[in-house]
């Protein structure tokens, strides 16, 4: 092949990333500073009021997770924000139902002191997007750059969330093939389940897994850490309220490190899902590089949430800027 051609064909292949990469930015048309002239202390405001919740509730974490089934859903448009008297929004959905009650009221409060500087500018779905990276930071996590210019979305349905959500019980290559579906690779999909070092799920998800595991009565799952198990027993007994609230990460349940990975490889994730990040040789590599390195999870992790932010956003004169994040304008 002739110089030139290789020249050539060294410029087409640039070319061809530079698209990729500037399509994907369009796609999103989302950019840090938003909100540079019509509401400049945004990102202020909205830290002040995570700041004074943390002040009352540490489950002030839970924004974190809020923001994730907002953003898998349908894409990261607060419609999970949306409450209805029919009980039929997507906060109403099964899956749903253990979001924190505290996270939605902090995302409340946001707004509305928003508003109180900048009415009817910024988005439900950009103050959650900024209050979910504060809450990380609050709790020790990394701090990462915010893209903003998301609007909030027009339709809100419990009937769509089951289906749009990874599940405990899931296979891996289930799960990948989840999160590829939504523009992520396997090395940010496990960054991203590192969220699971801080807040808390509850005993229902638990129970397969401790007392029938594969619906053999007696079973306990064998990929457990047999201490855990016991652990974990004796917080969710037989026929206690699946609703009692277990941390996820049991090594340091209020901070944002990597311990959660350094507990897969002690066998004690709390979801089968969690725990088979190390058992697949797919995703062990990932595991155990974060948990040797907390410093490469943090910039994984920060890496994914932006990348996660960005899917099925709606921009321009797509949605709408709710003047109360619970119902649409």
């Amino acid at each position: 092949m002739e110089k030139w051609e290789m020249k050539w064909l060294r410029w087409l292949l640039l070319m061809v990333v530079m698209v990729l990469m500037e399509t994907e930015r369009a796609d999103a048309q989302l950019w840090t500073n938003f909100y540079k002239s019509s509401c400049p202390n945004v990102e202020a405001i909205v830290k002040k009021v995570v700041q004074d919740k943390f002040k009352v509730t540490l489950a002030t974490t839970a924004t974190l997770r809020l923001f994730f089934h907002d953003c898998i859903i349908q894409g990261c448009d607060a419609s999970v924000m949306i409450a209805n008297a029919k009980g039929d929004a997507e906060k109403d959905a099964p899956d749903n139902l253990s979001l924190a009650g505290d996270a939605f009221d902090t995302v409340i409060r946001a707004k509305k002191a928003v508003e109180a500087q900048c009415p009817g500018v910024v988005s439900c779905a950009d103050i959650l997007a900024i209050a979910a990276r504060d809450a990380v930071v609050q709790t020790g996590g990394p701090n990462f750059p915010v893209e903003l210019g998301r609007r909030d979305g027009l339709t809100s349905q419990a009937s769509i969330v089951h289906s749009n959500l990874p599940h405990p019980d899931n296979d891996i290559n289930s799960i990948i093939n989840f999160y590829r579906g939504r523009h992520l690779t396997v090395n940010e999909m496990v960054a991203l389940s590192g969220g699971h070092t801080v807040g808390f799920s509850h005993c229902a998800p638990v129970f397969s897994r401790i007392y029938d595991y594969k619906n053999k009565s007696g079973a306990v799952d064998p990929s457990m850490n047999p201490a855990f198990v016991r652990d974990l027993q004796r917080v969710c007994p037989r026929n206690v309220d699946p609703a009692i609230a277990i941390n996820m990460d049991t090594f340091t349940p209020n901070n944002f490190d990597n311990k959660y990975y350094q507990s897969l490889i002690a066998g004690r994730g709390l979801f089968a899902s969690d725990q088979d990040l190390y058992s697949s040789t797919l995703t062990r590599p990932a595991v155990e590089r974060f948990a040797a390195n907390q410093t490469e999870f943090f910039q994984a992790f920060a890496v994914a949430m932006v990348r996660l932010g960005r899917f099925g956003v709606k921009t321009g004169t797509e949605g709408e800027i709710r003047r109360d994040c619970t119902t649409f304008n």
